[in-house]
């Protein structure tokens, strides 16, 4: 089954990590600002995955991946003339992880 037509759940979008982790491209649409304590949007381009040095359930080991405990993540699936992967957003921000068609 295609990941356009799964539902896209939070075991999905860990799923697509493992399985495309050398070839994922990520963009950053908001997180989260302290000093105005509440979602920024910020400018950003795809740019290619970077690894953290350790691996928490929050990032799932990717910098400008944050997802939060329960069923406060959103997921939908993206594509573009060029990309296809999943978009998520919670109460942290949003982001695109995708990898190339």
């Amino acid at each position: 089954m295609k990941l356009a037509e799964k539902k896209i759940t939070k075991a999905t979008f860990k799923s697509f990590l493992n399985k495309n982790k050398n070839e994922l491209y990520i963009n950053v649409h908001s997180t989260f600002n302290g000093m105005i304590d509440c979602v920024d949007t910020v400018e950003h381009n795809m740019s290619k995955a970077q690894y953290e040095d350790t691996l928490n359930d929050n990032t799932c080991g990717i910098k400008g991946v944050w997802l939060v405990s329960g069923s406060r993540n959103w997921f939908t699936y993206y594509s573009d003339e060029v990309f296809e992967g999943i978009e998520a957003s919670n109460c942290c921000g949003s982001f695109t992880v995708a990898r190339i068609k």
